[in-house]
């Protein structure tokens, strides 16, 4: 089931957030997450964020600013099981044009989001890590 982010989500979501980052991106530091996790978790209360919950178990969650996806993280023990997708559609009947950045060496996503419909609408290093990244965009 999706559901609205609530406060008490906010540890089960920063797990799956720290996890997927260091699993999805392991050219960039451990340290540049543990340096953002307090930051994130901020942002993650100020954000229109999206869970998939079974059973009192997140699964996954999405995170959306102003049509721009912060983040999209499916723990990962339930990926390539739907939940990204689920979590994507939801965005996609609330808004009519999504944007994200993924790094081009997380191909994994970067392919998932080529098969949602998304299309690249610039490259560019990102500002605090160097790493090339994609800014991409999808529309109804």
């Amino acid at each position: 089931m999706i559901r609205e982010f609530q406060r008490s989500d906010t540890e089960q979501v920063m797990k799956i957030w720290l996890n997927g980052n260091r699993e999805a991106h392991p050219f960039v530091s451990e340290k540049y997450w543990l340096d953002n996790f307090d930051a994130v978790q901020e942002q993650l209360l100020q954000a229109e964020v999206y869970v998939c919950e079974t059973a009192g178990v997140i699964q996954g969650f999405i995170g959306i600013t102003d049509g721009y996806i912060a983040g999209l993280f499916v723990d990962r023990e339930y990926r390539s099981c739907g939940i990204g997708s689920q979590l994507l559609e939801y965005a996609k009947q609330i808004y009519g044009t999504l944007s994200l950045s993924v790094y081009q060496k997380n191909k994994r996503a970067a392919a998932f989001y080529f098969r949602e419909g998304f299309s690249v609408l610039s490259e560019q290093p990102d500002e605090i890590t160097g790493e090339m990244e994609y800014t991409m965009i999808w529309k109804a």
